[in-house]
């Protein structure tokens, strides 16, 4: 059977951790109980478990808007319950939605929308949810705050889709609060960004505005590849918003900013699935503080329309 239907891929990260932490017997019966209320929350908003997927839900809806009234209700009470538990046993939601063509045979479902929600899931960082621009056109306004992340490069697809990030908190702030004087840029430099360069070791990549956002990270679907330990398979996102260049965390052991002129442990902005604008120049920290010198870190320089980023060592 064919027909036009909403898909939700619903993950639940970090569950390597909390086997470790507690065994496998407790954990697998967390993970057990938290895939079962996932599921239970999608039927509620009348949707279909097509499978469980070890740590995570597949699911379909028959529109959009009933599929985001779903995933809004799975971050909110989700975060409410993580607040209550030890740090070492959380297990954040990353979320990817798409709507399309589906194909169901034999209870399983295939098709486009069932990749692309796969595959957005993949992408979104802890705690965040991204959907296609054709779940976003069924939403009424109001019904759901949202944010353009632009065309995004999915790994098999010719063309790029437009993602959209859903945003569950009650409050949606635009940039990371920052200290005037590291925020401001100075007088006179041109604020738009044009490109910006990567380098690490002996690989440089370019890439021009409209060519963001991409990914830093230690796997091969990040677009710039930071091989460490401590980096998150998609640890970071560099976004060009409203002329600026935007640096997101979507890490699990966060990501750390200093700008030049600034000195020791005081003068780093800790981001935890937040952002900063880049501005200026200064270091990038993946998984680790820059106080600390072995951090795997990113030295960033912005001039006008152009930052430049190249990997300083770890020592």
């Amino acid at each position: 059977m064919t027909g036009h239907s909403t898909v939700v891929f619903a993950d639940l990260t970090g569950s390597t951790r909390v086997f470790e932490a507690i065994g496998n017997a407790r954990a697998t019966e967390t993970v057990t109980r938290l895939i079962q209320w996932i599921g239970g929350v999608c039927e509620s908003h009348g949707g279909r478990v097509v499978k469980s997927l070890g740590d995570g839900v597949f699911a379909i809806f028959a529109s959009g808007a009933s599929a985001t009234r779903a995933v809004l209700e799975l971050q909110r009470n989700h975060q409410k319950r993580l607040q209550t538990w030890p740090a070492p046993l959380r297990m954040e939601l990353q979320i990817g939605v798409a709507s399309g063509e589906v194909v169901e045979v034999d209870s399983d479902c295939y098709g486009d929308a069932v990749n692309l929600a796969s595959r957005l899931s993949d992408l979104a960082g802890p705690g965040q949810i991204w959907a296609t621009e054709s779940v976003i056109d069924q939403l009424q306004g109001g019904e759901a705050r949202h944010r353009s992340l632009g065309p995004i490069n999915i790994r098999g697809k010719n063309e790029m889709p437009v993602v959209h990030r859903i945003d569950w908190q009650d409050e949606v702030t635009e940039f990371l609060t920052m200290p005037a004087s590291l925020a401001a840029p100075s007088r006179g430099a041109d604020s738009s960004f044009g490109q910006i360069e990567l380098a690490w070791l002996d690989v440089r990549s370019m890439f021009r505005a409209e060519e963001l956002p991409i990914h830093l990270g230690r796997v091969d679907d990040a677009q710039f590849v930071v091989n460490d330990p401590r980096v998150s398979r998609l640890h970071a996102r560099i976004e060009a918003r409203q002329g600026s260049c935007v640096l997101v965390d979507i890490s699990t052991y966060g990501t750390w900013v200093r700008f030049h002129g600034t000195a020791g442990a005081s003068g780093e902005i800790a981001l935890r699935r937040d952002e900063c604008v880049l501005h200026g120049s200064g270091e990038i920290g993946l998984g680790a503080p820059l106080s600390d010198f072995s951090a795997p870190t990113i030295s960033f320089n912005t001039t006008g329309g152009n930052v430049l980023l190249s990997r300083r060592d770890a020592r």
